[in-house]
């Protein structure tokens, strides 16, 4: 297990991670270029590529017209003729206008060709919740995109993880999606000067503990290092596991955390049936029932699109207050 030291380097907001990530990959490699909504001359509708098109040329940051369909299957295109796109939808809730392209092309042509044809692409942009902008421009979509073979799927957390993750998805030769979250952007967060490479498929330890492994990634994670702080004033450790990746998924990690602490809490901002917490369960139920000394508990949103109203909203998706009583309620009695 990889542990990380939350300490160490200077501050950096995720949203100046990935812009330098992203430019970093560009100037070692001049295969990668960026396409999307607003990319290049509005300098990204988060302002990810700011200062990308001065930087770069309008050859390699392309503003695209209003269509996902349209410049996702360019770039698929791009790619099978050995190009690296990096591909932005502005939210993620639109990537459902180019699904067929990222599962019909990008994910299933390398099996396809019998391994003569590889799609080293990238599609990235916000995913889940943003603040009170609707059902249709809320979803996550971790475990529809986790659920296809031939796809990686990667969701980062703090600066550190954006930047090493997005450098290690454009240089991967498999389509990934690269899923961000809106309201981590503007958060900053200790960003080591230099770091290890970030291999795909790797969960890192956020916070060591004893009692009860926590598994979450992306946005939930906030929640999950907030209660743990709150529980051990109350004598309960949590062990706080980062998925970062959902496929491949380390379920090596996440399998000797519980041998530890012998419970476990799946905790997303997604709907339950299907979800992530679905899929982590069931592995380890099937290969570490003997470790288990309570059932494994899951932490979603509610099963309803998500409302508009804030105050509805918030009610929808977990809080930290919710984990602290799912902990609560399986510890009882144990200590």
């Amino acid at each position: 297990m990889k542990h990380y030291q939350a300490s160490d380097g200077p501050l950096v907001s995720v949203r100046e991670a990935l812009r330098e990530g992203l430019r970093q990959s560009m100037l070692q490699d001049s295969s990668v270029f960026l396409m999307g909504e607003e990319v290049a001359e509005y300098q990204g509708a988060y302002k990810i590529s700011k200062g990308l098109l001065d930087e770069f040329g309008p050859q390699r940051v392309i503003d695209s017209p209003i269509s996902e369909y349209g410049f996702s299957g360019l770039g698929v295109g791009a790619a099978f003729m050995g190009l690296r796109p990096v591909i932005e939808f502005m939210s993620f809730n639109f990537s459902m206008q180019a699904i067929d392209h990222i599962i019909n092309s990008a994910a299933k042509t390398y099996y396809m060709s019998g391994g003569m044809i590889q799609s080293p692409i990238v599609f990235r942009g916000p995913n889940g919740m943003a603040a009170g902008v609707g059902a249709q421009h809320s979803q996550c979509f971790a475990s529809w995109y986790m659920h296809c073979p031939g796809l990686k799927v990667v969701c980062p957390y703090d600066s550190a993880s954006a930047k090493g993750l997005l450098e290690a998805s454009i240089q991967d030769p498999n389509p990934v999606v690269f899923l961000e979250h809106e309201l981590m952007y503007g958060k900053s967060f200790p960003m080591p000067e230099v770091m290890d490479p970030w291999p795909l498929g790797k969960a890192l330890v956020r916070k060591e503990g004893l009692h009860v492994t926590v598994v979450s990634f992306s946005f939930s994670l906030d929640l999950c290092l907030k209660a743990a702080e709150i529980l051990e004033g109350e004598g309960i450790s949590l062990e706080v596991i980062d998925l970062c990746s959902l496929r491949p998924l380390d379920t090596q990690t996440v399998m000797e955390s519980v041998s530890k602490t012998h419970r476990m809490i799946v905790v997303e901002e997604g709907w339950p049936v299907c979800g992530v917490g679905s899929e982590i369960s069931a592995y380890i139920g099937q290969h570490a029932f003997d470790q288990l000394d309570a059932p494994i508990m899951r932490l979603a949103g509610r099963d309803i699109p998500l409302p508009y109203a804030q105050n509805l909203e918030a009610a929808c998706v977990p809080q930290v207050q919710d984990l602290i009583d799912c902990v609560r309620t399986l510890c009882q009695g144990a200590f």
